[in-house]
């Protein structure tokens, strides 16, 4: 849907007959763009923003998978955002996180503020103008557009919607079957009686498994590596003890948000400092939920210290229990070819298929892969230092949103707005236009990281795009990927004004 601006003190100007101008620019309208949204309408009333999604409706992720089954793996009392009451159970499917945000779109007025199948393709800084000019195309015509802001706000998320991670294997072209990916999963795939085999072994597995097991014939996890996993109430007892007691559901909110984030600061402490200890607790709470006997050894024991990867969630132990009633298998190996009537493995065992899921994630997209100019100098992220995971090196105006991995996304994208809004106190305070993040004289000769330490989180698709993202340094604030923990009493008290600042 394209929305127009109504006539209000926060119109967008127009900067020639093809050229509108707003205030900010906020490109993506899954959960981090519409976080970004509601704070500029709650704090800058006055200034006109637009944001823009090249897909055909809000949600990000949600609007792109929609795979049977899909859902949270995150609670949703901190996966929801900080000033909306999550009302549902604590892991919700997808089309409630959809509701979610339409209420908060619908409540705060934001919907006239977002232009749908609206793609940014190019992104160029004039210092002598002190504005971004913004190459857009519209999907649906084809048509070039341009806006001119004076911020940019990147909320795209960090993966690319149109193309996901797609391994090549031998013999692919022979096989017979259907073979789909759950990001570009067809309305009209017919799986019921069907032989499935699902490739993978993370959440996007472990959360469609159970979902079309209910049908399938049979459903085979064909995993090269076991993931860990853990088994949560689907809502939280705490939540249904409250809800009994009639307290209001913002007190309610506020009290789960504070047990999960309580609890997985201490599973993320836990993974650094008794990596042993969690590693234990993860495979012995599995242990009662699988079939007698199950050879936990091989198809549960991961190779890496938990947490160095997501931990996939599976509410109510629900892939366990398919596993127990005998309506899905593990087969842990690797691929030697695709046969034309299945998969065959480095056993020699084939697994018959008459539908092959490639559950395999996604590629890790830079800034939604939109071509970035200062000054008319290209800008070379991998070259590029990140402030406190929110802004780049020689990037004027400009900040992003990147949420946690191991935490929910929601949490830092509150933390990043809040951040950014006080940003824009801090340039109006000082009557400047223009602020970039610079290495300091004392920054000199610092050494940089890789944009994520492999010892800290190290799945396939981080490793895979560590040469196209930006660096990290070995000090404040030149870091990122810290826990939520650290940054909450972090990120509040940033000091904007030491010098990694400049203010023009």
């Amino acid at each position: 849907m394209t929305t127009t601006e109504p006539a209000t003190v926060a119109q967008p100007r127009t900067g020639g007959s093809d050229v509108e101008h707003v205030d900010v620019l906020v490109v993506g309208a899954g959960v981090s763009g519409i976080d970004a949204a509601y704070h500029l309408r709650e704090r800058f009333p006055e200034r006109s923003f637009v944001v823009l999604d090249a897909q055909d409706d809000r949600g990000g992720t949600w609007w792109t998978h929609r795979y049977p089954g899909v859902r949270s793996d995150s609670d949703l009392f901190t996966y929801g955002y900080r000033f909306k009451p999550w009302r549902g159970p604590s892991i919700a499917a997808g089309s409630e996180i959809l509701a979610y945000l339409d209420e908060v779109i619908d409540e705060n007025d934001l919907a006239r503020h977002i232009r749908y199948r609206h793609r940014v393709t190019a992104a160029s800084w004039s210092t002598e103008d002190r504005r971004w000019n913004v190459t857009v195309t519209r999907v649906d015509t084809g048509e070039q557009l341009r806006f001119t802001t004076d911020f940019l706000w990147m909320c795209q998320g960090y993966y690319n919607h149109a193309e996901p991670y797609r391994p090549r294997w031998e013999g692919v072209d022979r096989f017979q079957g259907v073979v789909v990916h759950p990001q570009a999963w067809p309305e009209d795939l017919d799986y019921a009686g069907k032989r499935v085999v699902v490739i993978g072994s993370g959440s996007t597995a472990s959360t469609l498994i159970p979902a079309i097991a209910k049908e399938a014939e049979h459903v085979t996890m064909l995993q090269r590596s076991p993931s860990y996993y853990f088994a949560p109430p689907v809502t939280h007892e705490l939540a249904v003890t409250l809800r009994q007691l009639d307290i209001p559901e913002e007190w309610t909110h506020e009290i789960l948000r504070r047990a999960y984030v309580k609890q997985f600061n201490e599973l993320a402490r836990m993974s650094f400092e008794a990596p042993d200890a969690l590693h234990a607790l993860l495979i012995e709470s599995m242990r009662p939920l699988l079939p007698e006997g199950f050879d936990i050894e091989k198809h549960f024991t991961p190779r890496y210290r938990p947490w160095q990867q997501r931990i996939a969630i599976v509410p109510e132990g629900d892939l366990f229990a398919a596993l127990r009633e005998g309506k899905a298998s593990i087969v842990t190996d690797t691929i030697e070819t695709f046969t034309e009537t299945g998969i065959r493995v480095g056993s020699g065992e084939e697994i018959a298929a008459d539908v092959v899921v490639t559950a395999t994630g996604f590629n890790l997209s830079a800034f939604g892969d939109v071509a970035f100019t200062v000054d008319g100098e290209p800008v070379d992220f991998p070259e590029r230092v990140t402030w406190r995971g929110i802004m780049i090196t020689g990037v004027p105006n400009m900040a992003y949103v990147f949420g946690y991995f191991r935490h929910s996304w929601t949490l830092r994208a509150d933390l990043v707005s809040d951040l950014v809004c006080r940003l824009f106190e801090t340039m109006e305070a000082k009557g400047t236009t223009m602020v970039v993040p610079t290495l300091r004289p004392e920054d000199a000769g610092m050494q940089l990281r890789p944009w994520s330490d492999p010892e800290n989180f190290n799945p396939g698709y981080v490793l895979r795009s560590q040469h196209v993202l930006f660096k990290q340094g070995d000090r404040e604030p030149w870091t990122h990927m810290l826990e939520h923990e650290q940054e909450q009493e972090l990120l509040p008290k940033a000091d904007l004004d030491d010098g990694s600042l400049v203010y023009r």
